[in-house]
């Protein structure tokens, strides 16, 4: 994921049993295609470098069972570790809130939900029949990856759309040295476990 061109845009495929999404760049060529694996103790993913899922880039599991407060390792498809994403257990309960880490074990990036009391009214209206159904286009949540200083690096922002099946991420500030594609897979595994939360 080379030579990214912003903004990346997360379209997930509901038609298929799969948790699954493609990841295309401004111009529309696909950067990445996300497929997690289903009914496994450990959550994992496989990033693959498009559709026809021919060649797998990357990989990214959790280090424990089903788990709130799990760290996820990413690494290259040759077992290279390349960093973390984890979960900060109690502080995620009210609105998202993760630490990207590099292949060194520290803390490189902050991730975090701007406001967390979008998706308390998305579930909330989501209970309600019929206007559940809108919810997608009504509350649209964005999370913000800041730097240890507080900048603001990049948002990633879900999109008005039925079923929550669009999302964008738009860069803010210029990323260092070779973390693009750090965030952007720590940006695609959270994007996995905030959307099955709700």
């Amino acid at each position: 994921m080379k030579d990214l061109k912003f903004p990346i845009h997360f379209s997930f495929n509901i038609g298929t049993f799969a948790n699954d999404f493609t990841a295309k760049d401004a111009d529309g060529r696909t950067v990445a295609y996300v497929k997690q694996k289903l009914f496994k103790l450990k959550e994992a993913i496989t990033i693959y470098s498009d559709e026809t899922k021919t060649k797998v880039d990357y990989t990214i599991a959790a280090n424990k069972w089903l788990d709130f407060s799990a760290a996820y390792a990413i690494k290259e498809v040759n077992g290279t570790a390349i960093g973390k994403v984890a979960r900060k257990g109690w502080a995620s309960i009210w609105k998202a809130n993760y630490e990207i880490i590099d292949q060194h074990d520290k803390i490189q990036y902050h991730i975090k939900e701007s406001n967390p009391w979008v998706k308390v009214l998305d579930s909330l209206l989501g209970e309600i029949p019929i206007l559940g159904f809108f919810t997608g286009y009504l509350f649209n949540p964005t999370y913000n990856v800041t730097n240890l200083r507080g900048d603001i690096i990049v948002k990633l922002k879900k999109e008005p759309s039925f079923f929550g099946k669009e999302f964008k991420l738009e860069l803010v500030k210029p990323i260092d040295n070779d973390d693009d594609d750090r965030i952007m897979l720590s940006l695609m595994m959270m994007v996995l476990l905030e959307r099955r939360r709700g």
